[in-house]
């Protein structure tokens, strides 16, 4: 399959992402739904929790031979989900692409990071705007031919300020929203607004070391690895649900600043993991977890 030929493929495409209390005949129902009106499924994936009986599934099919029209693929759904008792789920198509906005302050990595991932095509999204509290990551911003947004914020104007992110986000058709170091914290009907659709950094490996200066604190302590997490943004500051963690080795000859070179590195990846598993339709929430189908 050629690079185009590809492309195509992906563009046609219709992910199925749901959960129900586990029981027989799951996967044959939507997978036979499928096959009957033309689909070819290119990728499936299932979970069971035996905790609490709960099933998850990721369901990717090539609808370019389909009898169902996107609008209808919908119902055609909802009516095999009436079957199996409680089913959430969620249908999204390869086009068009989210929208994502990246929120930051002054600290350039995971930004930069992220922008050259989308411009490597590593990220299935259009990249709307960059919007910011400083005018510090202006110039990298338009480096990358993204548009760039300033929004001073203090704590005189957070309300107002705020809401003028959130007619930005608006005005641009934004569906995602990742906080690449933005260090402030978003108020509840922020988040509300993008409930499960804003993805956070945190410079740890959560729950440790929280508050200011995480590397120091554990210089303090002697630690042996540091890590990072990212994670959905909830009302509970640094408690929402979390996509992706990883960590890296650090020894008692590391100082504060390679402590911090490290960090920043981690970040980086694991910021630019989450975000594209959440654009690749492979996160599901369940509570306060995730089942992640990588």
């Amino acid at each position: 399959m050629n690079h185009s030929q590809e492309n195509n493929v992906i563009m046609n495409t219709a992910t199925l992402l749901c959960s129900c209390p586990d029981r027989t005949g799951i996967v044959a129902a939507l997978t036979s739904f499928v096959a009957e009106y033309g689909g070819n499924i290119i990728d499936l994936d299932q979970h069971t929790d035996n905790t609490n009986n709960q099933f998850f599934m990721r369901l990717v099919w090539d609808i370019t031979s389909s009898r169902l029209s996107r609008d209808d693929l919908p119902g055609g759904v909802a009516l095999v989900a009436k079957k199996f008792n409680d089913m959430r789920w969620s249908l999204s198509f390869g086009t068009p692409l989210p929208r994502v906005a990246i929120l930051a302050s002054t600290t350039p990595h995971c930004l930069a990071d992220l922008l050259l991932r989308h411009q490597m095509g590593e990220l299935p999204a259009e990249m709307a705007l960059v919007m910011a509290n400083h005018e510090d990551l202006r110039d990298l911003t338009e480096h990358f031919k993204v548009p760039f947004h300033y929004v001073p914020v203090d704590k005189k104007n957070k309300a107002d300020a705020e809401q003028r992110q959130l007619e930005i986000l608006r005005e641009n058709n934004v569906d995602v929203v990742v906080l690449a170091r933005y260090m402030q914290i978003l108020s509840p009907a922020f988040v509300d607004a993008y409930e499960g659709r804003i993805i956070n950094i945190h410079h740890s490996f959560l729950p440790a070391f929280v508050g200011a200066k995480p590397y120091h604190q554990a210089k303090q302590r002697g630690v042996k690895i540091i890590g990072a997490t990212a994670h959905y943004v909830t009302a509970d500051l640094d408690q929402g649900p979390i996509i992706v963690q990883d960590v890296t080795p650090v020894s008692h000859r590391d100082e504060v600043e390679d402590l911090i070179r490290k960090g920043r590195d981690i970040e980086r990846q694991v910021l630019g993991t989450a975000v594209r598993l959440h654009l690749e339709r492979r996160v599901l929430v369940s509570g306060n977890r995730t089942i992640v189908f990588q």
